[in-house]
């Protein structure tokens, strides 16, 4: 059943994934909850669809394989983060047993999970980039460390590579901040990315398809101003409120149109489908591309639903747009 039936008096059943084998698991439950509170009740049946930390699937607290949870769904909203629910592995599964889902495809949602794939990309669009460089846990040495201090830029960024919510994510200026980022992200992650610091403001800007008239509707850009206690907006900045997060940002009209230009390109050149969030840095040399988000957090701490909510559309409004897009492009 598509959409809402007023003759039959019936409801399109929403099934909101969230939990996963992730280190995101923590937000991907609040981004679930707050989908689960904010669905328009009088359209949808959201029903609760936890996936556990081993990744079994379960449905009013009963354990069961995926093809049962999924059989009674006419959709599902992904509000999971990180692996298995932003890499295309939940996306595969969805897509094998023909049931409609918000957000990328799978094979969109892998490449840009992968920042260096997701780089690889881009380039051929002109989208500025700091340098960066990947490198497998295995290579960590004590010798490898010290040919990276003394060959890579200072200071660097160390990151996993396939991760979000700034899990692991550091800033080395020293050799041994960059012995102890490189021994913490080894722990969470096979592969790593050293990417070269820029200094500057950091912005995110969103997406959402097909949104009042617009192919890419475009909304107002994030300025993020972290607290003197954080050194970037890293995981504490982001869900314990050390960061002022400005929407619209303080920009020249041009930035901000430069600002808006770049989210939609990227959105585009990595095929990304119903809204995704772009992460940029402004320093002296230009505006740079960090990450993208494709399955951006929808807590009540999270940057996009602030943005949309300063283009006057309620949370609940925004959340009827996704399920109704996954609908129409199943």
């Amino acid at each position: 059943m598509l959409g809402y039936n007023r003759a039959m008096g019936t409801k399109t059943r929403v099934g909101v994934l969230r939990g996963g084998p992730s280190s995101e698991y923590d937000v991907s439950l609040q981004t679930g909850a707050a989908v689960l509170e904010h669905l328009p009740n009088d359209r949808y049946e959201p029903l609760d669809i936890f996936i556990d930390k081993q990744g079994v699937w379960h449905h009013r607290g009963r354990p069961m394989t995926p093809e049962r949870a999924l059989s009674q769904l006419d959709c599902a909203f992904i509000a999971m983060h990180g692996t298995y629910g932003e890499d295309g592995m939940v996306q595969k599964i969805l897509r094998t047993h023909g049931t409609p889902f918000t957000g990328s495809d799978a094979v969109a949602s892998s490449i840009a999970m992968n920042k260096a794939l997701a780089k690889e990309r881009l380039k051929p669009h002109g989208i500025k980039m700091g340098y960066s460089k990947v490198v497998h846990r295995d290579d960590i040495t004590s010798a490898f460390i010290h040919e990276v201090f003394r060959t890579f830029p200072h200071p660097c960024v160390i990151k996993p590579l396939s991760s979000g919510s700034s899990h692991g994510v550091a800033i080395a200026r020293t050799y041994h901040e960059l012995f102890d980022a490189l021994v913490i992200a080894a722990d969470l992650t096979e592969r790593i990315m050293l990417e070269e610091y820029i200094a500057g403001t950091e912005v995110t800007c969103g997406i959402i398809e097909d949104f009042r008239g617009e192919r890419l509707y475009t909304l107002p850009e994030i300025e993020i101003v972290p607290h003197a206690t954080s050194a970037f907006f890293d995981h504490a900045a982001k869900y314990e409120g050390k960061s002022d997060e400005i929407c619209p940002g303080r920009f020249t009209r041009e930035i901000k149109d430069e600002i808006a230009h770049l989210a939609r390109m990227v959105h585009s050149a990595l095929d990304l489908r119903h809204y995704s969030r772009s992460d940029f840095i402004i320093g002296k040399r230009g505006i740079h591309f960090l990450e993208v988000n494709t399955l951006p957090g929808l807590t009540p701490a999270s940057l996009l639903p602030k943005a949309v909510e300063a283009v006057g559309c309620s949370f609940s409004e925004f959340l009827d747009h996704l399920v109704q897009l996954s609908l129409k492009r199943a």
